[in-house]
Order: C-alpha cells, then sequence, then structure tokens
C-alpha cells in the first residue's frame, strides 16, 4: 500500500505541474499576443510618459552628430528638437548605425527615425515612412591623388569602393554595378577611417554627405556628385502606428508654412557647404519634392 501510494502522489504531482505548466504558457502566450499589439508607443502614450524616443546618427556631420560637448547637433537633431517641443515632451536621443534603423523602428526601440533615412520600397515594407524633408543623390568621395571620375573607373579595376551596410549606395552598386568591388562596414565612422587608411579608393553615400565630408579634409575630392536617381528622406515609424504617423505628417506641413526647414539649413548646413549654396538643392518644404 505504501508504494501504490507514493505511486499516486507521484502522478498527482507530476500532473498538477503539467497543469501550472499549461497555464503558465497559455499566460506567456497572451502577453506575447500583448506585446505583439504594443511593439510601438501611440502618439497618446509618447504625450503622457513625457519623452519622445528618436533614433540619430552620432558620427555623420552636419546631419546627426555629437559635438564637442557630448551634445547631439546636426540637421536631424535641429528637427528632431522642434519635434519634442510640438509634442511637449524632451527628446531622449538613440544613436543608431546604417544597417539598424529599420530594425529599430520596427520593433519600437525608438519611436521616430531621424537618421538621414532614404525612402525605399524595401524600407517601406518593413516601416512607414512619413512626408520627406530632404532630398538626395549618391556621390562618391576620392583622394585627389587619384581619384574617381566615374563609376567606370572602379569597375573590373580592382579598386574597392567603401560604403556602409544597410545604405542606399549598398543597394545601388550590389543592382546597378555589381563588377565594382564593395568594402563594408557598419558604422560610418569606420568606413571614413577605411578611406583616411587607403584601404579603398573611395567611399559612397549620400552626395549631401561627401560634400560636406570632403570640404573639412583637405586631399579629398567628390568628382562623382550626382550619382542614381533623386530620392527623398523622411523620418519613419514602426509599422501601422498611424496616430504618431499622421501627426508627423501634419507636424511637416504645418513646419513648412514658416520654412522651417531652410532655417534648419541656415543653422546647420550653410557653414558646411559654404555662401554660395543653394538651401533648395537639399531642402524639401511641406513635404513636398519640386
Amino acid at each position: 500500500m505504501k508504494n501504490v501510494k507514493s505511486l499516486f502522489l507521484t502522478i498527482l504531482a507530476l500532473t498538477l505541474t503539467a497543469g501550472c505548466g499549461s497555464s503558465s504558457g497559455s499566460a506567456a502566450s497572451g502577453s506575447g499576443d500583448s506585446a505583439e499589439k504594443n511593439v510601438y508607443r501611440t502618439l497618446d502614450e509618447i504625450k503622457e510618459s513625457g519623452t519622445v524616443k528618436i533614433g540619430v546618427f552620432s558620427d555623420k556631420a552636419p546631419f546627426g552628430y555629437v559635438d564637442e560637448n557630448g551634445n547631439y547637433a546636426g540637421y536631424d537633431v535641429y528637427f528632431a528638437e522642434r519635434i519634442g517641443q510640438d509634442l511637449g515632451t524632451k527628446v531622449e536621443y538613440v544613436s543608431l548605425d546604417p544597417a539598424n534603423r529599420v530594425e529599430f523602428a520596427e520593433t519600437g526601440k525608438v519611436d521616430i527615425v531621424l537618421a538621414n533615412f532614404t525612402v525605399t520600397p524595401e524600407r517601406a515594407e518593413k516601416v512607414d515612412f512619413a512626408l520627406p524633408y530632404m532630398k538626395v543623390q549618391l556621390g562618391i568621395v576620392s583622394s585627389e591623388k587619384d581619384p574617381i571620375n566615374d563609376v567606370s573607373d572602379l569597375e573590373g579595376t580592382g579598386k574597392e569602393l567603401i560604403i556602409a551596410k544597410g545604405t542606399t549606395a549598398e543597394t545601388y552598386f550590389e543592382s546597378n554595378h555589381p563588377d565594382v568591388t564593395l568594402q563594408k562596414y557598419d558604422a560610418y565612422a569606420d568606413a571614413y577611417n577605411a578611406l583616411l587608411d587607403g584601404r579603398g579608393a573611395g567611399l559612397s553615400t549620400d552626395n549631401t554627405e561627401v560634400l560636406a565630408w570632403a570640404s573639412v579634409n583637405p586631399g579629398f575630392v567628390v568628382n562623382v556628385a550626382a550619382l542614381g536617381d533623386v530620392d527623398s528622406i523622411a523620418p519613419a515609424v514602426a509599422k501601422g502606428n498611424e496616430t504618431l504617423l499622421n501627426w508627423l505628417n501634419d507636424e511637416i506641413k504645418a513646419l513648412g508654412e514658416e520654412q522651417f526647414f531652410h532655417a534648419d539649413y541656415e543653422a546647420t548646413l550653410r557653414e558646411v557647404y559654404g555662401a554660395d549654396s543653394n538651401a533648395d538643392d537639399l531642402v524639401v518644404e511641406g513635404g513636398v519634392i519640386d
């Protein structure tokens, strides 16, 4: 009898344990469903929290970078500060790399991506883009001692072109110039260091950025300044976050009425591009590209 009783108690314990496990699994599943529904924060949730999380670059001057005082600065950051002001919240900056911009938006790690984010069909399948606030093409910066004057200077020559992973430059060259050997880096800082060290023949990214970089790095030139299609740069949010997306679109339209992005250009880019530069080559007001 003692053995039978022990066996019964063992079976009962196992049954209860299995039952608890099943209940826990159901709760976990429910929790997972809840988490899936709340990947992003709605506009009201952001306002209630008092902080908006905005993803920017920390190493891509003059658009997003950390200055000598340890503060975020640049064209995108100027816009981010205004977003925080008009939302009535503080801005929490999150440093991004080119390759993780989509992930940080679609998983809710940031509320908004403002990291020189070019709109592409592939990205638009994963995140929602607001109206544009900049326009851009690709460019190539190279040493003035051995300048790249055309893409043909790279094709089948053994010369390597430096790019950052997850950028439109990577997509463009892989699709249109597969004979160009690409040297890839996760961060822009690493990519530019590779160019400075002579590890590649040139570097390609947005023409606005390479022109700015060459202007403060003697010995480098941009002889390929307009490559590929004219693209738009826009804020991005998690897929389906309609309340925040609609607010951003209304914000960009309203800012256009006061020529906000021209003021942004004057505050953050004029000194870089020079007195003779034309803000209209880059700036988009009211979300409308001329």
